[in-house]
Formats: structure tokens, sequence, C-alpha cells
């Protein structure tokens, strides 16, 4: 169980620092109001509107490309603070002793009073003061 989840927790932290070091380039192609298409990888294809620039006419170019970049790091973290590092251990290493200490076993002893007659009162105070519960 202990291995497995071990397992489990170091590739979650490779894939966590792969994917934010991964970056991508997203590509659409409008024609008026309309999508026309989506481009992950390359460029978009034309939707055969495009103007085409004469000398007679000129139109109003309908046709609109968008493009949404997503960066990741460029650079990672190689060394870490050490003060730091020492300030996470001990206060980690406290929380574990104490919740230790919380969980901690009693071990219950049994007392060897069996055979031991009580005390004798020369007195019978409930009897002198009257209190008797009930």
């Amino acid at each position: 169980m202990k291995k497995t989840l071990l397992k489990i927790t170091s590739i979650s932290l490779a894939f966590l620092v792969l994917f934010s070091t991964f970056s991508f380039t997203v590509e659409k192609h409008f024609c008026g109001d309309f999508l026309v298409d989506v481009a992950y990888v390359g460029h978009t294809d034309g939707c055969g509107m495009e103007s085409v620039t004469s000398s007679k006419t000129s139109k109003k170019n309908c046709c609109k490309d968008e493009i949404h970049e997503v960066d990741g790091q460029d650079e990672l973290q190689q060394s870490v603070d050490d003060a730091t590092v020492l300030k996470g251990q001990s206060d980690f290493i406290t929380s574990i002793r104490t919740t230790k200490d919380l969980f901690q076993e009693i071990s219950t002893r049994e007392f060897g009073f069996k055979d031991a007659s009580p005390p004798d009162l020369p007195l019978n105070y409930q009897v002198l003061y009257q209190s008797f519960l009930i």
C-alpha cells in the first residue's frame, strides 16, 4: 500500500512538472461570426472568402484569425533555500510528535487490592449524621 501510494505520488508530480513547462498555441479562423477552423499544430486553413485585392474594387475583409498562446515556464528552480527547508522539517517533525503523543496507547495495570480488607472505621458516619443515599 505504501509503495503504491509513493509511486502514484511520484508519477503525479512528474506530470505536474511536465505540464507546467508545456506551452502551446491555438489558432482559430472566423469567417464573419462563424468559427470555420481550429488548429493546435500548424496554421488554420482559410475559408476561401479571403479578399483578393484588385485595383478596381476593394472589399472589406470579413475573415479574421485569432491566436491564443499558452506559455509554460522556461526555467525551473534547481536549488532550494536551506533555511526554508529546515524550518519546514522542524514544523513537520513537531506535528508528527504531537499527533503521535495524542494517540499513544496507555497501558492499564491491575492493582492487587482484591484480598485487602477495608479499613476499620471507629464510627459509622452515615448513622451519626443521618445522611443516607436514597
